[in-house]
């Protein structure tokens, strides 16, 4: 057995651990949100209204986060974390993926061209203050999420199916774990219509799997992405923007079509072999146990 067999060997995270990750995931938001959708007046007597900045919906948000450090911490220990963490200093992928990340505006001010709003909405901010407190409480809420999204089930769904496959199964499961803050006033998705929601979460999870396979299972990128996707900056495009995900989900395909449909180049590691900027050949599905 060489030394990356024997690291792995040490430091796995088995398939079956998708389970109890979902199960935490989707406990722990729905369990909260459930609560405010059932139980309204005693809840809000208790805790306050619930809104985008409220602790409790902040700890739903974070579920899948935290979803992923328990089931990690499970299997392979502070170490094994420590490890899986080290993903977040991953950046290195080709550059044309840096040029799509800072081209991701451009698909909000499309849909919000054909919305008819990209000239008649005001800027949301008056102060510089209160458009870098927005920027912020943004950073901390959305993006935590890939912690357990891309950076534990993306990898698990690659072992069984080809990336295309692993990206719409957990597009679909995504789209889905947000179900319950459409039925609540003031959260963010309150406003929103859930089907189209639904089919653009599928559409993002199919752009940043090759984005993740592209740069070795970088969590540090799928965060950016994730935050291009909610950065408050942006033009309210909704639903338009979800046909201009999708355009860019079908012309990324195509372009990555002989690594999207072959589990070859797919990362299926959670735990790196090494705590290193560049993660090697160990993580893709030819090489992993």
């Amino acid at each position: 057995m060489n030394s990356y067999s024997t690291i792995n060997h040490r430091y796995s995270v088995p398939l079956i651990a998708l389970i109890p990750f979902l199960l935490i995931a989707f406990g722990l938001a729905w369990g909260i949100l459930a609560l405010y959708i059932l139980l309204p007046e005693p809840m809000t007597r208790m805790f306050g209204q619930l809104s985008g900045h409220h602790p409790l919906f902040i700890l739903a948000v974070w579920s899948p986060a935290f979803a992923a450090f328990i089931i990690i911490i499970r299997y392979v220990g502070l170490a094994g974390l420590r490890r899986y963490l080290s993903r977040m200093l991953l950046w290195r992928c080709p550059p044309v993926w840096y040029v799509f990340l800072l081209g991701v505006p451009l698909l909000f001010y499309a849909g919000a061209a054909v919305k008819g709003n990209l000239f008649t909405d005001p800027f949301p901010f008056n102060s510089l203050p209160e458009l870098l407190s927005a920027i912020a409480i943004t950073l901390i809420l959305g993006p935590i999420e890939e912690f357990g999204w891309r950076g534990l089930a993306l990898p698990l769904l690659q072992r069984r199916f080809a990336p295309i496959w692993a990206g719409l199964i957990l597009g679909s499961i995504w789209g889905i774990w947000h179900l319950p803050a459409f039925l609540l006033s003031d959260t963010p998705q309150s406003a929103w219509s859930f089907t189209p929601f639904f089919l653009g979460s599928i559409a993002l999870s199919l752009i940043v799997t090759p984005l993740f396979n592209a740069s070795r299972g970088s969590i540090l990128l799928a965060f950016l992405f994730h935050l291009q996707l909610i950065n408050p900056i942006w033009p309210d495009a909704q639903p338009y923007d979800i046909f201009f995900f999708w355009a860019a989900a079908l012309v990324i395909i195509v372009i990555n079509r002989k690594t999207m449909f072959r589990k070859t180049r797919a990362i299926t590691l959670v735990i790196p072999p090494t705590i290193n900027r560049k993660i090697p050949e160990a993580l893709t599905e030819k090489n992993s146990p």
